[in-house]
Formats: C-alpha cells, sequence, structure tokens
C-alpha cells in the first residue's frame, strides 16, 4: 500500500489492521473514481477562484486530472490495492507527477465529502438509468396493451375469479412503472444537491466556491450544512434503493405471473428462447431462469437497505461504520439495474397462448357479471349475489369473454382503459 494520507512521524501500521481498514475500498472506488475525478477538477477551479492555487498550477493539476480520467478509462492506470482508496490514489498520483503542485489540491476538503460527492454523483446516473429503463418497460406495456386484447383470466387467491384481458395484465404493469419512473425521477431531484465544500461536516476557514462546484458539477442546488452533509450519509443512499426496490417489487410479481403463465398447468405464455436454459439431466426441459433470477433481484436491494440502515444507529458526524454502505449500494444497483435491463425486450417479445386462455374461462366466471347485473336493474346487491352464487355454473350460459370485457365500462376497466390518460402522464414524466 502506497504511503498513508493521514500517516503521522512515528508512528507504526499493522498489515492486518490495515487490511481490514481498506477492505473492500479500492475495488469498489473504481465505480466511482471518474466521479471522484470529475468532483476533483471542479474542486480545483474553485480553489483557483480564490487565489489558493495559481492558473499555471490549475492548468497543470487540470491536465494531470484529465490524463489520469483517460488512463483510467483506457486500462493504463489501475486502481489496486497499492493505494488505500480512490481518494488516496489521485492526491498520490498528482504528487508522483507535480511534486508539491500536486499536494496543494486537497486544500479545504476531506474524503469525507469527497466520498459524498462521488456517490451522489454515481447515484444520480444510476437513477437516471432506472428513470429510462422504468419509462421503455411502461411504453412496452402501454404498447401492448394497445392491442387486441386476448381473453385472460383473471385470478385472486390464485384461485380463477373474473374474466380479464392480456390487455388489462400490460395496463396494469404499464401504470405500475409510470408510478415508478415519477419515484426515481423525484428521488433523483431529492438527491441532486452538492455536498463538497462541507470537508469533515464542519466546514472550513476558507471562502470557497461552493455554487462554482455546484454548477460545474450539474448539481441544482447546494446541500448547505456541513453537519448535515454527513448526517444524510446512508439516508440518501437508503432513498435510491428505495426507488430501485419500488421498481423491482412490481418486476417480482411480474416475474410471478410469467412463472405461472408458463408452466404445462397454464400454458398462457410462451418466453423467448433466449430466456429459457436447459436442465443439465432432464433433456426435455426448458426452463425460466432468467424470469425466476428477476423474480429473486429484489431479494439483493432488499439486503442493500436493511445493511445501511443497520448501519445508521450512529451520532452526528462522520463515523468510520459507514464505509460499509458503499458495497451494499453497488452490489444491489448492479443486480436491480441488470435485471431490469431484459425487462422491456422480455415484455416486447413474450406470446400469448390464445387457446389454452380461453379453455381456462370457466362457465362461474361470469357469475360477478350476473350479480352486478341484477343490482342495475333493482335487486339489491346481496340478494343478487345470492342468486348469482346459486346459480355459478350456468351463470355462463349466452355469454362469451368478449362481451363480458365490453360491458366493463368502469374508468380503468376493460372497456375503459384509459390508456391516453396513461400515455400522457408517462409523457410528462419522460419530458
Amino acid at each position: 500500500m502506497s504511503d498513508l494520507l493521514w500517516q503521522k512521524a512515528g508512528t507504526r501500521t499493522d498489515e492486518r489492521v490495515m487490511r481490514f481498514l481498506a477492505g473492500d475500498d479500492v475495488r469498489l472506488d473504481r465505480e466511482f473514481f471518474l466521479y471522484d475525478i470529475a468532483a476533483s477538477e471542479a474542486h480545483l477551479e474553485g480553489l483557483a477562484h480564490i487565489g489558493i492555487v495559481s492558473e499555471d498550477e490549475r492548468h497543470e493539476l487540470m491536465v494531470e486530472l484529465e490524463n489520469l480520467a483517460w488512463d483510467f478509462r483506457n486500462g493504463q492506470f489501475v486502481l489496486d490495492e497499492k493505494y488505500e482508496d480512490g481518494h488516496s490514489a489521485i492526491e498520490a498520483h498528482l504528487t508522483e507527477r507535480l511534486g508539491d503542485t500536486g499536494r496543494r489540491l486537497h486544500t479545504g476538503r476531506s474524503r469525507n465529502d469527497q466520498v459524498l460527492v462521488a456517490t451522489r454523483l454515481w447515484l444520480k446516473a444510476k437513477l437516471a438509468v432506472l428513470h429510462a429503463l422504468c419509462i421503455d418497460v411502461a411504453k412496452i406495456a402501454l404498447d401492448r396493451a394497445a392491442a387486441s386484447p386476448l381473453p385472460l383470466p383473471g385470478y385472486t387467491h390464485l384461485q380463477r375469479a373474473v374474466v380479464s384481458s392480456t390487455s388489462m395484465w400490460f395496463a396494469g404493469f404499464a401504470e405500475a412503472f409510470i408510478d415508478n419512473t415519477q419515484r426515481a425521477r423525484d428521488t433523483l431531484a431529492w438527491i441532486d444537491a452538492n455536498p463538497l465544500g462541507t470537508a469533515a461536516g464542519y466546514g472550513v476557514n476558507l471562502p470557497l466556491d461552493r455554487e462554482h462546484t455546484s454548477e460545474v458539477l450539474g448539481f441544482a442546488r447546494l446541500q448547505v450544512s456541513p453537519v448535515y452533509a454527513q448526517l444524510s450519509r446512508g439516508k440518501f443512499e437508503l432513498a435510491a434503493l428505495d426507488a430501485l426496490g419500488s421498481a423491482l417489487l412490481d418486476l417480482r410479481r411480474l416475474a410471478w405471473d410469467l412463472s405461472l403463465f408458463t408452466t404445462a398447468e397454464y400454458g398462457f405464455v410462451a418466453l423467448p428462447a433466449e430466456y429459457t436454459t436447459g436442465s443439465s439431466i432432464m433433456p426435455n426441459k426448458r426452463n425460466p431462469d432468467v424470469v425466476e433470477l428477476m423474480r429473486a433481484t429484489y431479494a439483493s436491494v432488499a439486503a442493500a437497505r436493511t445493511e445501511i440502515e443497520q448501519l445508521l444507529s450512529l451520532p452526528s458526524g462522520y463515523q468510520r461504520d459507514l464505509q460499509f454502505s458503499k458495497g451494499a449500494l453497488v452490489h444491489g444497483f448492479a443486480r436491480g439495474l441488470a435485471a431490469l435491463e431484459l425487462l422491456p425486450d422480455l415484455l416486447a417479445r413474450m406470446q400469448w397462448n390464445e387457446t389454452a386462455m380461453r379453455a381456462a374461462i370457466e362457465p362461474s366466471m361470469y357469475s360477478t357479471d350476473v350479480a352486478i347485473e341484477q343490482a342495475a336493474e333493482g335487486v339489491p346487491f346481496r340478494e343478487a349475489y345470492r342468486r348469482a352464487a346459486a346459480a355459478a355454473d350456468e351463470a355462463g350460459q349466452g355469454r362469451t369473454p368478449e362481451a363480458s370485457l365490453a360491458a366493463r365500462v368502469s374508468p380503468g376497466a376493460a372497456a375503459d382503459l384509459r390508456l391516453a390518460e396513461l400515455n400522457a402522464r408517462l409523457a410528462s414524466l419522460a419530458a
């Protein structure tokens, strides 16, 4: 490990202790490294604005930071275990290249506000991806809802209940992902605050140009209080995981439907071949492994959320416990976004089996229609309910799924899906 930034003269370090302290930081910081460099460039410009570094020093440091970013992107600079973390790697590189000039960049900042700003920039990028994926899912679901509907059994308690349609199924998940789009956007806006310049949580005795760094880094506003900058750590990560988890909860239920609908017992859906795998021993099998792992992915986000939440039983000010939040956050977003990236194509290409769905619609599934029709003619609903229950096996006489769906005129139901309203809401969130 390279010289430690915080090493004091005359003190000794224990390699076992250092390995424990560093943990996975260097490996995880590869995720944040380019954001840390971008924040370093913004901080450098701010220092130049207040005369802490000269124009020549600013130019030299900026060139080296740009070169470091280029080398990292192209694999010529490797962030590995010879560094304590990404922050130390930046300073070590600049010092090696520029000597004392390289040592000037850290003036007025701490690794505390470095990790805060890099994490917020990283999360803004991840939430933008989440926002875009939710839009893609909602668009495809709305498009398929607008296509010719097919009769589909509607279930409650996993029991056949009423006649539904493929359009209603798609419209339901479309609106779910419209809500998820809004949550991703709103969470991004909440996180969009700049902590750079709050240092270790108490500010510094320099007139740092924090408004300039906010503008350069694309933040909407300052995170004003240095104390709150530290108090917010963990809190904003949880909010981002909640936004991701909201989408994955809907994915889990959608995946459960497809897991059931693809069984031979249902036979309602055929998945694209690429989304299934074979058995290692049973030649006859094609398994919906992708759908099953989509269903499982929420567990990773829930675990990440729990891990971070359990770290937050802390007093104010920075505590090293918070280092462990980084791995949970990276892991949760990696798995969550990977699952969601597969969903738009899956929804676009899955195929319904109309014959199997029609065959599963049994006469008793029209009983609710019968009861409501009688109630509309003046029969008290509980009496109409009793009559329909007594004659449930005959409820389908003279009825078709199409007629049942066409009569379902309540707003949002099969005859009035309000797809234009949903499309307009989605368009407003995509703007």
